[in-house]
């Protein structure tokens, strides 16, 4: 495990393994670079993850031509998952201090004080208002109702060996906020199956990127998917993923009444397949990939529902 590095200096404060732009990064002062990890900015992946079932929720329900509300979306996504993982660091200090892969992260180091990570976290959340009145207010009823959801989610893993289950519920709950700003409380029954869909998704691809930790957790004591499922890893993964593609084709189905429309969801299908066949849940480095690789999908599935939309 990496030793901690509460006493290193900013100036020299390491940037956290798995970022993704460690050439942006740099340029950053070193505050500012501890804020924006804190905040995952020098992660894209995460907020791709939150904003596609927004766009999947927009598109699938006929708003494929609101290119703003899909942009303000995008906005709201960056912040939110941002803020969602500031408060994730604070409640999981202590657990991240004790685990190699997140040993660095600022508020865990000691580089950024929990009373300065609040503040930060106010302040995201203000962008996420900005983005909030945006919408009508049925959407904006329903976005709100992910916030409890959301405030009880970094304590599942201490409570369940499925926390992975509860972010299911949490980070795809923008597929029924872009529904409802798109087609009201129409057509509920293709939006519950949309939302069903994308937490299986969800669980899967969590599932994929907690295989990372599973011996820090399994030695810190905290529940994960990836160790629930033990041998059978590619078998629950392949078992989520193929909820996902059951219940959008029950959506699909639901708003064209067409099979012929079902072959949109092929690409992604193909695709969430491909991650299944080539996972080595032992492969810390071809797990993270496939993780990553969750973003191609979201595009796939995004194209797949702005065709059936549009029809």
């Amino acid at each position: 495990m990496p030793r901690r590095m509460v006493d290193m200096p900013l100036s020299t404060a390491p940037i956290v393994p798995d970022t993704e732009h460690r050439g942006l990064m740099r340029l950053l002062p070193a505050r500012a670079r501890d804020y924006a990890s804190l905040a995952r900015l020098d992660r894209p992946i995460g907020w791709w993850l939150l904003f596609w079932p927004c766009a999947w929720g927009v598109l699938l329900a006929g708003g494929w031509h609101r290119w703003g509300l899909l942009l303000w979306l995008l906005a709201g996504s960056v912040a939110m998952r941002g803020a969602g993982c500031v408060y994730n660091d604070i409640v999981d200090a202590d657990i991240d201090r004790r685990v190699a892969r997140t040993a660095l992260r600022p508020i865990a180091s000691g580089r950024v004080s929990a009373r300065a990570a609040w503040v930060w976290l106010v302040a995201l959340c203000l962008v996420g208002l900005g983005v909030l009145v945006q919408l009508g207010w049925p959407a904006r009823w329903v976005a709100l109702g992910s916030l409890a959801l959301v405030a009880a989610y970094p304590f599942m893993k201490r409570i369940t060996g499925w926390p992975q289950a509860w972010l299911g519920l949490v980070f795809t709950w923008g597929a029924p906020v872009g529904w409802v700003e798109v087609r009201g409380l129409h057509d509920l029954g293709a939006l519950g199956l949309l939302y069903a869909g994308c937490w299986g998704w969800c669980v899967g691809y969590d599932t994929i990127y907690a295989c990372q930790d599973r011996e820090d957790d399994a030695i810190v004591g905290v529940g994960s998917s990836a160790l629930s499922f033990g041998r059978h890893v590619r078998g629950g993964v392949a078992g989520l993923y193929a909820l996902a593609v059951a219940c959008w084709a029950g959506a699909v189905w639901l708003v064209a009444r067409d099979t012929v429309a079902l072959v949109a969801l092929a690409p992604v299908a193909g695709h969430l397949g491909w991650q299944v066949w080539t996972l080595a849940p032992d492969d810390g480095g071809n797990s993270l990939a496939r993780f990553r690789s969750n973003r191609f999908a979201g595009l796939l599935m995004a194209l797949g529902c702005a065709v059936v939309g549009a029809v």
